[in-house]
């Protein structure tokens, strides 16, 4: 409804001022966005996509299911978002975004997230348009514990329990839980099963349905364990030591034509550091890891088993790295200069009853390796009132499959300069430009679907961002207020053409993005916090696709604002959350997106401290019940439905009850 913002912005008044409800912790610095606390904070679900989808209105989710959803920002998703876990380059197996990067790792273990905007960071591999820098939890010196007890709408429970405590130079973390959820219904009363059966039903698509005996089964079932240990080698070196283990089984996809038989992960990390090494170095750190992904796909709880047997896409992919990066100072320059090296291998084959198909030899990905070799240098410095932050980084990188396609090889030069002004006591001015590329991955160079079309396309160039970004902070007396503004240009811009026939899907075109935020806070007095949140993004293509007319981008969601209000008791918190988005009527007919009705949903959070060691929390998602969706559909991915895609609703209203006890 093209009221839904003024009808919004209306609402205002009645909820005095309402802030946005954080369910996490929130926190900014210039250029860096930090969702602090989130294992404290986050307990609705282990679902990190939802958490920052909720913590800032530039970010947005691609639901897919109940858990393992995909994130949007500023108009960029996938591979132009870097996600890198405590240091770890994390890569997802399932061509099809099922298990993204930032599913396979838990929000009980996660003390905070960096969100970077833009082209700014040189340290990781493959940042093009912003990076999620995950940091998760670590151990303490005094013993402490705690248990967390989680119940809610749809027949969720999640259980975790952790400990942490040293003993002399070492400190050890554990931690563990178990999580599963059933099907949620949307605003209308229907399940995952439902809004499948009512897309597909009559339809020739109707063996995509679930079968009867399965329409009712669980959405997912899901565990995880982290282990760290610390080891102070002496005052000035450090080992650290972890591992993270996800496992998630029997997850229902209903969009997609199937669901995931299982999704594990298993994360391996190394770090060593060292301080004060004379006059070369602050800090010499150095890191070696290893992650990998396990995920087998199949249709053995769909109608079309029966007929056609159990067909399966079964995937793998390992992500080697190793870092060195050293710290040290030049006059009044704070440098930084490092190595970063990077391994990845994909590899997925097609299964029908446990046999290959449709041949021995085919492969949906056939075992790619891609590989970085990189050195990059970082200098931080002052110059009156202003700090100037700058990069370099030099990739060379290769592309190697081990069948007939072709290798490729990229290179070049990345960098970029960040300047924060400030103006006063109160008043603070940013402003960067950059350069920052990213190299095709295996599916969008050689992927095969099971008929054996090649979608990818193997001569593809590297994207390039060049960006500008500038913005201000000001603090009044009792408020704040922040802006950000963004000029994106990508050259060679990896797209999806789903007006082309034949394969070859994946072509380099170039595009502009640009967009606003704005953000602020207002202590009404003591008790009252009252903030707000408004994301605008605009993206177009400079040239079209073979075959394309329209010039909007896919994935650009429409205005977003969030409202809310805090009241602080003496041992509790009542949060309210208002969460508007305009109608969704710019979109890409041409790769299948559909017009989306706006949305306001308003939810409720009360937090109660009931001893030093209990605390209890109560919530309310969506009171008003409402039927909505927050994500669109696209042929970039494989959904039911063809042209006119399965959408997939959000749920309706959704209560839960957490317990914490602390020891």
């Amino acid at each position: 409804m093209k009221r839904t913002i003024y009808l919004s912005l209306a609402s205002v008044a009645v909820l005095q001022g309402a802030e946005k409800l954080k369910d996490i912790n929130v926190t900014e610095r210039i250029g860096t966005e930090v969702v602090a606390d989130v294992y404290g904070e986050e307990l609705k679900s282990s679902d990190l996509a939802e958490a920052l989808s909720q913590s800032t209105p530039s970010m947005t989710m691609i639901r897919r299911s109940g858990i393992a959803n995909d994130i949007v920002f500023r108009g960029q998703k996938r591979d132009n978002i870097n996600v890198i876990v405590d240091g770890m380059k994390v890569c997802g197996a399932c061509p099809n975004r099922m298990d993204p990067p930032t599913s396979h790792v838990m929000t009980q273990n996660i003390d905070e997230v960096q969100i970077t905007h833009g082209a700014f960071d040189v340290e990781d591999f493959g940042t093009l348009s912003g990076k999620i820098k995950i940091n998760t939890r670590k151990p303490q010196e005094e013993f402490a514990g705690e248990v967390t007890i989680n119940v809610g709408s749809y027949d969720y429970k999640k259980a975790t329990v952790s400990a942490s405590g040293g003993i002399g130079s070492i400190k050890v973390l554990v931690s563990a839980s178990k999580e599963e959820g059933g099907q949620y219904k949307d605003g209308d009363g229907n399940n995952f099963a439902e809004q499948l059966a009512n897309q597909v039903d009559g339809t020739p698509l109707a063996g995509m349905a679930y079968l009867p005996n399965q329409s009712d089964r669980d959405a997912y079932e899901r565990k995880s364990a982290m282990a760290k240990l610390f080891w102070d080698i002496t005052d000035d070196q450090e080992l650290r030591l972890g591992y993270t283990a996800n496992r998630s089984d029997n997850v229902l996809y209903p969009s997609t034509p199937m669901d995931a038989d299982y999704d594990d992960s298993d994360l391996y990390n190394i770090e060593y550091r060292i301080d004060n090494i004379g006059d070369i170095s602050k800090k010499l750190e150095m890191q070696v890891y290893q992650t990998e992904v396990d995920h087998p796909m199949s249709i053995r709880y769909r109608k079309s088993s029966v007929a056609n047997g159990v067909i399966t896409h079964a995937l793998t992919t390992k992500m080697q790295g190793a870092k060195m990066k050293n710290s040290f100072d030049i006059d009044e320059h704070e440098l930084v200069a490092g190595l970063d090296y990077s391994l990845r291998n994909w590899d997925g084959a097609y299964y029908k009853n446990e046999k290959p198909f449709p041949a021995d030899k085919f492969r949906s990905i056939y075992d790619v390796n891609t590989k970085n070799q990189a050195l990059f240098i970082k200098d931080k410095f002052t110059l009156g009132s202003a700090t100037i932050e700058s990069g370099l980084r030099y990739d060379d990188s290769t592309v190697t499959p081990t069948g007939i396609q072709q290798s490729n090889d990229y290179s070049g030069v990345t960098g970029n300069i960040f300047a924060t002004i400030k103006a006063n006591r109160t008043l603070k001015y940013y402003m960067g430009i950059g350069k920052s590329t990213r190299v095709p991955d295996p599916r969008e160079l050689y992927y095969k679907d099971k008929m054996g079309v090649e979608i990818g396309t193997p001569n593809l160039n590297e994207t390039t961002n060049y960006e500008a970004d500038l913005g201000f902070e000001k603090d009044f007396a009792n408020s704040t207020l922040k802006t950000k503004f963004f000029y994106s240009k990508l050259q060679d811009y990896i797209y999806y053409n789903g007006m082309k026939t034949g394969g070859n899907n994946f072509t380099n075109i170039d595009a502009t993005l640009y967009g606003a935020e704005l953000s602020g806070s207002y202590l009404a007095n003591d008790a009252i916090t009252l903030d707000y949140g408004l994301a605008y993004t605009v993206g177009k293509k400079d040239d079209l696709p073979q075959g394309q007319t329209d010039k909007d981008l896919v994935d650009i969601t429409p205005m977003k604002m969030t409202l809310g209000a805090t009241y602080m008791f003496d041992t509790a918190v009542a949060k309210l959350e208002l969460v508007a988005r305009d109608d969704w009527n710019r979109i890409d007919s041409d790769n299948g997106e559909q017009e989306i009705d706006g949305y306001t949903v308003v939810n409720f959070k009360w937090d109660k401290e009931m001893t030093e060691a209990l605390n209890i929390t109560l919530g309310m998602d969506n009171i008003f019940d409402k039927t909505y969706t927050v994500s669109n559909s696209q042929k970039d991915l494989t959904l039911v439905g063809g042209d006119k895609s399965m959408l997939m609703n959000e749920p309706g209203r959704y209560m839960y009850l957490n317990g914490t006890y602390r020891f």
